[in-house]
């Protein structure tokens, strides 16, 4: 019987959701989609960070999640990790914590949209969504000013 672990602190959460906040911004100031995430250790070690670049690159799978996971490079601990994202993860990166078994995902904001971060809830994931309101206006200006880009892709 595996013990279970403890819940992520809000306040690590936020802290950690502050590096995927600076990749969104970093990829919107690239002529991106302003999604910024991270892939931490529970105790809040970075392990890698990345955004969306699907624009940047002409690749459709360049999400942020997948942009994090893949710099933070090969793991035998991925129940021990947390995706942080500042967007509820599409169902490309829902089952890309699925796949993996990322024990737990902080979420910086689910007003813009709405992906599977339930459906990981089911399956056991700990989610954390902090309704934070710099992620909301960031994705929420850029879908006012850019509608055809954003529904391009995951806005669908």
């Amino acid at each position: 019987m595996t013990t279970p672990r403890p819940a992520l602190s809000i306040e690590l959460a936020t802290t950690m959701l502050a590096v995927a906040y600076d990749e969104a911004v970093r990829g919107l100031d690239e002529g991106g989609i302003p999604i910024g995430a991270a892939l931490f250790t529970r105790d809040g070690t970075l392990l890698g960070s990345g955004h969306n670049r699907r624009v940047q690159e002409d690749d459709a799978s360049v999400h942020a999640e997948t942009d994090a996971f893949r710099k933070a490079g090969r793991r035998r601990d991925y129940p021990e990790c947390v995706m942080v994202t500042t967007l509820s993860p599409c169902w490309y990166c829902s089952g890309l914590v699925r796949q993996f078994n990322i024990g737990a995902v902080v979420i910086g904001e689910s007003e813009n949209f709405v992906g599977g971060h339930e459906w990981l809830e089911e399956l056991g994931v700990e989610i954390v969504v902090l309704e934070d309101p710099a992620c909301t206006v960031l994705l929420k200006t850029f879908i006012e000013e850019n509608p055809e880009l954003w529904h391009e892709d995951i806005g669908l």
